[in-house]
């Protein structure tokens, strides 16, 4: 089948032929038709069988018709990383130059400004990582009310990240009524519930079956001791005919020190992580693949998503952690059809994750062996707990049979502890020294309350209380609460313990005018 016989657009088929492509994948064969008809699509593939053209290519030609609103993009791709995301946006930009369509790139790492500007102008295609979208929404730079098409590309990935609940925040912002596509590399019963509740009535593809490998990928396992990796590393590099590589490690430190290593010894390596800085990260990915570096040490953060073109190695420099993540390393090459070579170094104690590797991918991965290097046996027991720089079983001294120890010496036969000195009895104890009787706080007699004096002979004691009126204060208090005790033995006056001043003035009897007698009738 051809491109031509999908229902494409003229536009679009132009940007084809102008990538050289005249047939699609399985996946775009299966799934552009479906997208241009409007129905959910759950798409299954593994990676590298063009799952991003399966859909870029008929949005593209959806989109193609209307016009976008300030802050209200018209589709919502949704992508773990920023990597992937800007591979997206790059083939946007491939597929759509001969349509008049807006796009733009909410990604982490970069300034707010430029990307509120774009969304300002109106966007058809807003491409996103779920913690930048919803930084933006927060902030009212974006309105999600005008979304026809939702994209969520790798869901497995996005599962592993924990971007889950992100999403879910996302999808309940969105109107019901739009179409939505679920792409992802492997199909796991958690990613399946996920896509029973964001799409209605989908059409399942799947091409392949979930976490398999290329055929076009040769694999190889080497196992060696811990401290022997970065020298069987050297070898596999000096003596394969290695044009670029990717070289995976499961932990971001030891990206650096190995890119280090490399260096050291002569290799064009470079380090790619996800503490680097956004533009760093870019410089560094954008020189890989213009063949200025021809090593890239990276953690996962590469294993999805960066679409380079004629890898031909692989190397695990750690075996992951999880299966389904050697799946994605190694198809970093072996892509659009084309050969590649996948190499694992193994420890000794890391034969549990090889044996889920096995049987996920449901084959065994060849072993081979490096010439003046040991190759110990794969252990499955769970090593994760005693850590890598502990000497192994064979060097340690065995412990002695229970027969062998020498016996412990019977209780009788014991020496007895030192002689204490016996306690003296109670009757013969020196008597406590007698305390001194607590002197008893006698309170003196309150002295009866004198009359209440004139307000004018209070004038001085009022400009006492003025002088220090925290004092009085506490004093009042005190005389309430004595009197409180003794009210029984004192007499209440008046309003209690306070008399007015306006009712100790006398009364002065007011004249009487006189009035003649009323005058009988």
């Amino acid at each position: 089948m051809l491109f031509s016989e999908l229902g494409l657009g003229p536009e679009v088929l132009r940007a084809i032929e102008d990538k050289g492509y005249t047939q699609p994948t399985p996946i775009q064969e299966q799934a552009i038709p479906l997208v241009l008809q409007g129905r959910d699509v759950l798409g299954c593939a593994q990676t590298g069988t063009g799952k991003t053209a399966g859909f870029t290519l008929p949005m593209i030609q959806i989109l193609a018709s209307g016009r976008a609103r300030a802050r209200m993009p018209r589709s919502l791709i949704l992508e773990p990383t920023r990597e992937l995301a800007a591979q997206v946006a790059e083939s946007f930009e491939t597929y759509g130059k001969y349509n008049k369509m807006s796009m733009a790139l909410l990604i982490g790492g970069e300034t707010f400004s430029e990307q509120v500007k774009k969304l300002d102008r109106g966007v058809d295609v807003l491409i996103a990582t779920p913690g930048r979208l919803i930084d933006l929404f927060e902030r009212g730079n974006i309105m999600l009310n005008d979304i026809k098409v939702l994209v969520i590309d790798e869901a497995d990935r996005m599962l592993d990240m924990g971007f889950i609940p992100d999403i879910e925040r996302i999808v309940g912002m969105l109107p019901k009524m739009r179409q939505t596509l679920f792409f992802s590399a492997t199909m796991a019963p958690e990613i399946r519930r996920l896509a029973d509740a964001f799409l209605s009535n989908p059409k399942e593809v799947t091409v392949a079956p979930p976490a398999s490998t290329a055929e076009t990928v040769t694999q190889a396992l080497v196992v060696v001791q811990e401290e022997d990796k970065r020298k069987a590393l050297r070898h596999l590099l000096q003596t394969e005919d290695v044009k670029n590589a990717f070289i995976f490690c499961n932990r971001k430190r030891d990206v650096a020190i190995l890119q280090k290593s490399l260096v050291r010894h002569g290799f064009n390596a470079g380090e790619l992580h996800g503490d680097m800085p956004q533009s760093k990260r870019t410089e560094t990915l954008e020189a890989f693949k213009q063949g200025e570096i021809t090593l890239l040490v990276c953690s996962d953060v590469a294993a999805r998503g960066i679409d380079v073109q004629s890898v031909s190695h692989v190397f695990n420099f750690d075996v992951p952690v999880s299966a389904e993540d050697y799946v994605h390393r190694i198809g970093r090459t072996g892509r659009a059809g084309k050969a590649g070579r996948a190499f694992t170094l193994a420890a000794p104690d890391d034969g549990k994750q090889v044996a889920a590797i096995n049987r996920l991918i449901k084959r065994e991965i060849p072993l081979i062996s490096i010439d003046g290097l040991e190759s110990p046996e794969l252990s499955e027991e769970d090593s994760r707990g005693r850590g890598r720089g502990r000497k192994p079983a064979a060097a340690r001294e065995e412990r002695k049979p229970r027969e062998e120890r020498p016996e412990p010496q019977a209780r009788e036969e014991r020496q007895p502890r030192e002689a204490r000195p016996e306690r003296q009895p109670r009757e013969e104890r020196q008597p406590r020294e007698e305390r001194q009787p607590r002197e008893v706080h006698v309170r003196e007699e309150r002295q009866p309350r004198e009359e209440h004096a004139h307000p004018r002979e209070l004038a001085p004691a009022a400009e006492s209380r003025r002088a220090d009126p925290r004092r009085d204060r506490d004093r009042d208090r005190g005389d309430r609460r004595r009197r409180h005790e003794d009210e029984d033995d004192s007499p209440v006056v008046g309003f209690g313990d306070h008399m007015p001043a306006f009712m100790l003035r006398s009364a002065r009897p007011r004249p009487v005018e006189n009035v003649d007698p009323p005058q009988e009738g």
